[in-house]
Order: C-alpha cells, then sequence, then structure tokens
C-alpha cells in the first residue's frame, strides 16, 4: 500500500519537476499518531526556495485531487531535503563524492553498522568511505547492497 502510494506520487510529480528543472530526491508516506503525511523532497544544484516549493505543491495537489490516488485524508508537504540529504541513487552517491556522509548498513562491517566520514568513492557495487578512528584514518568499503540509509553528514570544525 505505502510503496503504491510513493510510486503513484513520483510519476506524478515528475513531470512537474522537469517543466520547473527541479529534481526529485524523495517521496514517503507515513503515518504520525493518528495523521498520515505525503511528504515530497525537492532540489536543484544551487537548493529550492519556499516559492518553488509552493509550485510544486500547488500543481502536484491539482493532479491529486484529479487523479485521487489515497483513501485516507493527508498533509502534503514539498520541502527541500535540507543539508543532511538522504543519498538514495546512484547519481547521490556520485555527487557525494569527497563530503561528509553517514551510512547505516543492514548487518555489520568490521564488527560496525554505523559510519560517518568522507565518501571517496562510488562504482555501483561498492561505497567507499574514509573514517576517523581516534587519531588515524581508516578506509571502509561497504557493499553497496548493505547500506540500509545513507545521507549526507553536516560537520561542525
Amino acid at each position: 500500500m505505502l510503496s503504491k502510494v510513493t510510486q503513484i506520487v513520483e510519476e506524478m510529480v515528475h513531470p512537474i519537476l522537469d517543466e520547473l528543472h527541479l529534481e526529485l530526491v524523495d517521496v514517503e508516506y507515513v503515518k504520525e499518531g493518528p495523521n498520515w503525511f505525503l511528504r515530497v523532497y525537492i532540489d536543484k544544484e544551487t537548493g529550492v526556495d519556499i516559492d518553488e516549493c509552493a509550485v510544486v505543491s500547488e500543481k502536484l495537489s491539482e493532479k491529486l485531487d484529479e487523479i485521487d490516488p489515497i483513501s485516507e485524508n493527508y498533509f502534503l508537504e514539498v520541502s527541500s531535503p535540507g543539508a543532511e540529504r538522504p543519498l538514495k541513487k546512484d547519481k547521490d552517491f556520485e555527487m557525494a563524492i569527497g563530503k561528509n556522509v553517514h551510512i547505516k548498513t543492514y548487518e555489520p562491517i568490521e564488527n560496525e553498522k554505523t559510519f560517518e566520514g568522507i565518501l571517496t568513492a562510488f562504482n555501483g557495487k561498492t561505497v567507499t568511505v574514509e573514517v576517523k578512528i581516534k587519531t588515524r584514518k581508516k578506509t571502509i568499503e561497504i557493499p553497496y547492497e548493505k547500506v540500509a540509509k545513507a545521507r549526507l553528514a553536516v560537520t561542525f570544525s
């Protein structure tokens, strides 16, 4: 049910985003307390502003009313993914090379399931992260299919 909704919404929002030269980062359909939320995260290289989010929200809302793919009442939220943008697609990982990332894996790799460091390489099969352990740096190779969640990570130095 949930993946069907997100799939339908993704298909609906792509033409809107293409027209506005924006990129779809993610679609979530989640229940929080008694309420359902349909969240659409959009971005572009220079970042998105509130006006762009409002235009996408308005156009998507019209399409959703027309097609009505969701039976429950829900709140539609269109926003930027923020500084800690999720990495979901190959392209996201490729664009994050050289940046600080936070990765969680489905199973331990070298006795760890959480890694934070610089993404140094991605080849579609392996995610390579340079992590700092106390005073030394270590390179960890994570099989792509073992990545449960990944996002950019903001650091304050």
